[in-house]
């Protein structure tokens, strides 16, 4: 989409096919979207007669109400101004009245070429003191873990039993393209009553997991989650422990004895992303875990929450970092606390000394929170894992990496960048943007400037310090998205192209000087995986292959992105109401020269 001349040819085609509402496209984004009942593939035939067939089309499924148009872009409409405009009430149903109460959540082993049924479907869910209409995989929230071996496969039938398209993403696997789950580009969505089996290999052990890429932020929050724990081929690639145990940390947002509104039209919460005011462990609030003294429990830990930042916390148990998003760290370290931005893992040997009460918590600048309760009795236990606790092991791969990404570490990036909001009413340097200083290494002065606000010096934003705002806020007035630097520029990221094989150099940076800065993860889908080699200019201290980085306000990380699956493959802010209101882009790997 180069000029004006390519917009009036899409629209002129897009427009003709039956079923089709609106069409908006945008020259510098490469992005359509179209509303209405046409058939995606239709709307995806006239793209490629327009011209234009790698052209990001965006779900009609997630009726996201189109941006304003700017220079660079045009809307057409088939239909009389507004009439794409949200109904009153026209909400996601919230009575939980008739529907089938959930079941614990399983934890499955598979074999090697193994047939699983995914069932999604609505259902009650006890939340505290209240019963929720909440979405579940296999019937459960958080949905079913598997457990498969690295290097095997696994065939997963997904049956959508929901009245909304969906699909399933497989976070963090390197796998097909097809099979990625991200709605008319690599799969079309599977529609309610409908069905799609995907092809899943892994070839990296660690936790993985699962959730839709359709109306996330309305599907995910509603409980559509699940874990994949990936056992490694070498018996010894993790030391011994007793036992594994997968939590997923989460929040939801309660209001009335139900999981607050959304609208059917578009996501809300669109500035801060949506933060819950009830904090789950796997699905439940303060759960009662059981320990033994003398006993190492590996704690699998997967942050699913759309917008909150977690620093879980342990007293009076020991802590050792051993793995992140994708296998093992460079070198395990003892810690006193885990951050987790949303979509991270991290993989914790934790080791209880003696018989008690502990408390699993989630602390902030402002206040602890209880996450789970743990009594550890005084059963006895095999004293094995004790002793290899105490031993820091290293990881020989990630060290032959630590010598090879030197010459990365010293050279100029590849591609530049930048995490940038525009919002309605609001100037740089105003409101949000003035509170942020400079950085996140030079202080944040008030923050928000408003009451209650919990934003920090940390360029984490640990609360939603803008509530009523952030709940009117929409992708009609927030407007999020990843802006091209490298050459000096302002535009879009378009045209990035890299072969399986290439090492690509990434600057991050999150400007401040944008209407409403504040923390991002970002995640790169299945193309690949990367290091983190800085932040701030200061090289990483502990290398390990991931698939999303926390960027705080004001913060510049530069990562290694290793491209090894060929394909069209997506990028964006994992907030998905950030996602939802433009902050993603699409991105080419090619087969090796």
């Amino acid at each position: 989409m180069a000029s004006r001349s390519s917009l009036r040819a899409i629209s002129a085609r897009v427009c003709d096919v039956a079923g089709v509402r609106t069409v908006e496209a945008d020259l510098r984004s490469r992005t359509v979207v179209v509303s209405g009942t046409a058939d995606p593939g239709a709307v995806r035939a006239a793209l490629v007669a327009a011209g234009h067939p790698d052209a990001l089309l965006v779900p009609a499924a997630s009726r996201v109400r189109p941006s304003p148009a700017r220079s660079t872009s045009m809307t057409t409409s088939t239909a009389e101004h507004g009439a794409s405009a949200p109904v009153p009430g026209d909400s996601f149903a919230t009575d939980a009245g008739g529907l089938p109460a959930t079941v614990p959540t399983a934890v499955r082993e598979y074999d090697d070429g193994a047939t699983v049924d995914l069932h999604i479907a609505p259902v009650a869910h006890r939340v505290g003191g209240a019963t929720l209409r909440m979405l579940a995989y296999g019937g459960s929230v958080p949905g079913p873990t598997f457990v498969v071996r690295q290097g095997s496969r696994l065939w997963v039938r997904a049956v959508n039993g929901t009245d909304l398209e969906t699909t399933v993403h497989w976070h963090g696997l390197r796998l097909a393209n097809r099979f990625d789950g991200v709605p008319h580009e690599t799969q079309q969505p599977i529609p309610p009553g409908g069905e799609f089996t995907y092809r899943l290999d892994f070839p990296d052990p660690g936790l993985y997991w699962y959730h839709p890429h359709v109306r996330e932020d309305y599907t995910q929050e509603m409980g559509l989650y699940g874990t994949i724990l990936v056992r490694p081929a070498d018996p010894d690639h993790w030391a011994p422990v007793h036992r594994d145990v997968v939590l997923t940390i989460d929040d939801v947002l309660v209001e009335d004895g139900v999981i607050g509104p959304f609208s059917r039209w578009h996501p809300t919460h669109a500035a801060m992303g949506r933060f819950g005011n009830v904090l789950l462990v796997d699905g439940r609030t303060e759960p009662q875990l059981t320990a033994r003294a003398g006993e190492v429990v590996r704690l699998w830990l997967v942050n699913t929450a759309n917008a909150r930042v977690f620093d879980v916390r342990l007293p009076g148990a020991r802590l050792k970092l051993v793995g992140g998003d994708s296998g093992r760290v460079e070198h395990e370290e003892f810690v006193d606390r885990v951050l987790l931005a949303p979509s991270e893992r991290a993989v914790v040997d934790v080791l209880f000394e003696r018989p008690g009460a502990h408390v699993l918590e989630h602390r902030t600048p402002e206040r602890t929170y209880r996450l789970a309760r743990i009594t550890v009795s005084d059963d006895p236990v095999d004293p094995a894992p004790r002793a290899s606790f105490e031993v820091l092991r290293s990881d020989p791969d990630l060290a032959a990496e630590r010598r090879l990404v030197q010459r990365w570490q010293d050279a100029p990036p590849d591609e530049v960048l930048a995490a940038v909001a525009e919002m309605d009413g609001m100037t740089h340097g105003a409101g949000h943007g003035a509170g942020h200083g400079k950085g996140h290494g030079t202080g944040h002065g008030t923050g928000h400037g408003v009451p209650g606000d919990q934003g920090g010096a940390d360029g984490i934003e640990w609360e939603d310090g803008m509530a009523a705002t952030n709940r009117q806020s929409t992708p009609a007035t927030t407007r999020w998205s990843f802006r091209d630097r490298t050459d000096g520029g302002d535009g879009l990221p378009t045209g990035w192209h890299f072969a399986v094989g290439d090492r690509v150099k990434i600057r991050l940076v999150n400007e401040v000087d944008s209407d409403h800065p504040m923390h991002h993860p970002f995640h790169v889908h299945g193309g690949g995986r990367f290091l983190v080699l800085a932040r701030d200019g200061v090289p990483e201290a502990n290398l390990m292959w991931k698939d999303t980085v926390l960027l705080r306000t004001g913060e510049t990380v530069d990562i290694l992105f290793s491209a090894t699956n060929p394909g069209r493959w997506m990028a964006h802010c994992h907030i998905p109401e950030h996602m939802h209101s433009g902050m993603m882009f699409g991105f080419t790997v090619g087969e090796p020269a």
